[in-house]
């Protein structure tokens, strides 16, 4: 189940909850009881692949090759 990252606008407190996709949108209390939360971007990023990160390709485009000055 995704996890979502939210912040209590009235304390501040930021905290997380396992929620289905269907439900990421919905209102959040936050701990201490306050309704007014909003819900923050995720810094995780997500990739197709398992193993280690290949090299972004050099040479040849433009701002690869050099091109732009």
């Amino acid at each position: 189940m995704p996890r979502y990252e939210y912040r209590c606008k009235a304390c501040g407190d930021t905290f997380e909850l396992n929620r289905p996709m269907a439900e990421s949108s919905a209102p959040a209390e936050c701990p201490q009881g306050h309704p007014d939360t909003v819900k923050l971007l995720s810094t995780v990023a997500v990739t197709g692949t398992s193993g280690p990160a290949k090299p972004a390709p050099s040479g040849g485009g433009c701002c690869g090759g050099g091109c732009c000055g």
